[in-house]
């Protein structure tokens, strides 16, 4: 375990087994962020939370007095029906120098030949297929300026942002920071997975530093805008459309376990006061839209809410499993899920795949043989991934539709049923994830016609030994016997 000196290197936490190992047995005092991480946050995830950059900002027993401090302007957002369920009313009260509302107006802008919102199949721009399908790492731009919105690129997806219900899976791949500019995704929540080079994200609601190993949400109609302190940048996201993110049920794991609610972390108030023209990018329906103004989009000097965005670290994840026998369901894996209308198969989960303990006696330890309802999209955040079929290398992505059949080489087959394995540390190093969705995947052009794709090599399995058939005799003497009893 490196020392707590050695953490402000971003890279020795990818050597830790469990954040655990960051308080030394209680030798030092715990932190709970890394230690290059330059802000700070507020703890839980869901909660009704306020931040002022000024203090005696917020109004006390009213949302929207006839003055507000500082003649700053009340605005709200409603991200759920009005009427919604209190349990489920997802809200935000924000104090700002100017109202989101004072802009020129808005323009279209060229289509992002390379994203992709409607995966229908009648859309001849997307594709399907039962195939393994895998990609290497997508380049990072090199010849020309690219940013976080101009970098992003659509793999794979299901549905339609018009219809509310529906997911898109992107890389991105950026070399300069966006200058002036801001985002505003009004289709669904980002679910965004960097995976070479820290992002720093500027919202409304303060500033969030998300390195490698680390997650962020940031929910429908927020602004942002990131920077990237580390230069270049690759990474993933999984998109929702009519749903939002939120933990997975216990179930009979009782109160603790996976993603605990005090390990995510959300922004405190910071504003920015700047008279100078930004850009204000807005995705709808999967196009892209801009609107201009003369004043920074982020005056925001005090808010209050359950509205906000989010990060997570993935090193805080609790894993659970099997202590006797068998390999368990991936369900085990989740960190957050988004409900579907069918309550009994989510839109979409998110898991993660990191070091833990592998101890099942008398059990076949690899995943099985398997073919499930489940739509998968995996990629490697940095180590190493055994449990795919394939090479797979950070920033790569693998897919695998739903009912096709897949599973581990034979060679990993024979040494996992011919040796009883040791209680072993597994994944060491190593964080790898999965898009998981219950609805069918199309493929974009951007993906299908990628010289990065490259499929599963079917002859991998071709070895599969038949077994069976070196028994034949000895299955023929037992159906024998049987045989005779029923006649006897």
């Amino acid at each position: 375990m490196p020392s707590t000196s050695d953490l402000s290197d971003p890279q020795e936490y990818q050597k830790i087994f469990h954040w655990a190992e960051t308080q030394q047995d209680g030798a030092v005092p715990s932190f709970n962020t890394r230690r290059n991480d330059p802000y700070e946050y507020q703890t839980g995830l869901g909660n009704s939370f306020e931040s002022e950059a000024v203090p005696g900002t917020i109004p006390q027993g009213q949302n929207s007095p006839r003055n507000v401090r500082f003649g700053l302007y009340a605005e709200q957002i409603t991200a759920t029906a009005f009427n919604a369920p209190r349990h489920c009313n997802k809200k935000a009260w924000l104090y700002r120098a100017r109202p989101a509302v004072a802009h020129q107006g808005f323009t279209g802008l060229p289509d992002n030949k390379d994203t992709e919102s409607n995966f229908m199949p009648l859309n001849p721009r997307v594709h399907v297929s039962p195939t393994q399908l895998a990609w290497h790492p997508f380049d990072i731009p090199t010849s020309e300026e690219v940013d976080f919105i101009a970098g992003l690129k659509t793999v794979a997806g299901s549905g339609d942002p018009a219809l509310r219900e529906g997911l898109a899976t992107h890389v991105y791949a950026a070399n300069a920071s966006m200058k002036k500019k801001a985002f505003v995704n009004s289709d669904g929540e980002f679910l965004i997975v960097p995976q070479q080079g820290a992002l720093d994200i500027q919202t409304e609601f303060g500033p969030l530093f998300v390195q490698p190993g680390e997650i962020v949400v940031i929910q429908r109609g927020l602004r942002f805008r990131v920077e990237l302190p580390d230069g270049p940048s690759r990474g993933y996201i999984l998109e929702v459309w009519g749903s939002y993110f939120e933990l997975p049920e216990l179930g009979p794991l009782g109160a603790n376990g996976l993603a605990n609610s005090r390990d995510f972390l959300s922004p405190v108030a910071k504003y920015e006061i700047a008279q100078e023209p930004w850009e204000i990018v807005y995705k709808l329906g999967g196009k892209f839209f801009k609107s201009t103004q003369n004043h920074s989009p982020f005056d925001v000097v005090a808010w209050h809410g359950n509205y906000v965005p989010y990060k997570y670290d993935l090193t805080k994840f609790v894993n659970v499993g099997s202590i006797s026998v068998d390999h368990m369901d991936p369900s085990i894996f989740c960190v957050l899920t988004a409900k579907s209308r069918d309550l009994t198969a989510p839109l979409a989960d998110f898991l993660t795949f990191s070091p833990r303990w592998d101890v099942a006696s008398n059990s076949y330890r690899p995943p099985y043989y398997h073919r499930n309802a489940a739509s998968e999209l995996m990629g490697l955040i940095y180590g190493d991934y055994g449990g795919r079929s394939d090479a797979f290398k950070p920033g790569s992505v693998s897919f695998e539709c739903g009912m096709v059949p897949h599973g581990v080489a034979y060679e990993e087959f024979k040494a996992a049923t011919e040796t009883e394995l040791p209680v072993m540390k597994i994944s060491e190093a190593s964080i790898a994830f999965m898009f998981e969705s219950s609805r069918p995947f199309t493929i974009t052009d951007y993906a299908w016609n990628s010289d990065k794709k490259h499929e599963h090599e079917p002859k991998m399995w071709d070895n599969l030994v038949d077994n069976f058939s070196s028994h034949a005799k000895e299955v023929e003497e037992i159906l024998t016997k049987k045989a005779q009893g029923r006649r006897a």
